[in-house]
């Protein structure tokens, strides 16, 4: 199911949604410009620099690198973390550990990673910048993006795979939007098998039903899990969505509520 427009009308021109949309793209541009290709995505060697990863967080002063490692396959490159058995050596300068976690909030694995984020970010930001105000939404971006990042960490604190996206604090705006509009009405593009249609869902319907994907392959994950934890990181997308939900509230004022009219949202030609 892909968003394409709520029916919710905004007050004011959503500058601070904007300017992360093109950030993120920016940064995107700049990933692959120092190793990999539009499509793909950076290289492995940008991920593991600048993405957050789970070992390191946990693991204070210790770091990770890309190595060439024999396998039943040949060799194979893998991420190897400093203080793990068998592992020697210092890696190569690297950006401090802190700082990946903000890096990695502005950086993505492919173009249709970046495409989806965006989409969803676009269409389910400016409203809640709206309630909110720009400097509060900004900063409940931001912390949904810290909280996202860390509730995967809880999940897996050795895994050595890179974490990245702005999914974990899009998923905190998706959250505070089912809070202040859970009777809004979103225009879904919906594809069934080799066709395709647009409807108008209820935001409940459709971010209800988000969610509960994001904790059954979540789940999934964690039954089987594949590898040193690699994939989509589900947990970070619950995080985030739950923090949303449970904070939002403090994040608005009465007024701009008010103002807003939450309690009986307007309906408005698509």
């Amino acid at each position: 199911m892909f968003p394409l427009k709520d029916n919710i009308p905004l007050a004011r021109f959503p500058i601070v949604t904007a300017v992360l949309v093109a950030i993120n793209v920016v940064v995107y541009l700049l990933e692959i410009r120092h190793g990999g290709s539009f499509f793909s995505g950076p290289s492995d060697t940008v991920t593991v620099h600048y993405g957050a990863i789970p070992y390191e967080l946990t693991h204070p002063g210790k770091h990770c690198d890309l190595v060439d490692a024999a396998s039943a396959e040949g060799v194979v490159r893998t991420v190897a973390c400093q203080g793990m058995p068998g592992v020697t050596g210092t890696p190569p300068s690297q950006p401090a550990t802190w700082t990946t976690v903000f890096s990695s909030m502005f950086m993505h694995g492919s173009f249709l990673h970046i495409f989806g984020n965006m989409l969803f970010l676009a269409i389910f930001g400016p409203n809640v910048e709206d309630t909110t105000g720009r400097v509060r939404y900004l900063a409940f971006y931001l912390l949904g993006g810290i909280v996202a990042l860390a509730a995967q960490v809880l999940v897996s604190p050795n895994s050595t795979a890179p974490t990245l996206g702005a999914s974990g604090a899009i998923a905190a705006v998706l959250g505070g939007y089912l809070v202040l509009y859970p009777r809004a009405r979103v225009l879904t593009l919906i594809f069934i098998v080799f066709f395709a249609t647009v409807v108008e869902l209820p935001a409940v319907v459709l971010l209800g039903v988000w969610f509960l994907e994001q904790l059954w392959f979540g789940a999934s994950g964690l039954a089987s899990p594949i590898g040193g934890g690699g994939g989509v990181a589900y947990f970070a997308h619950v995080g985030g969505f739950v923090f949303g939900l449970a904070l939002i509230k403090l994040f608005v004022s009465r007024n701009r509520e008010s103002a807003k009219g939450l309690q009986t949202p307007p309906r408005a030609v698509y």
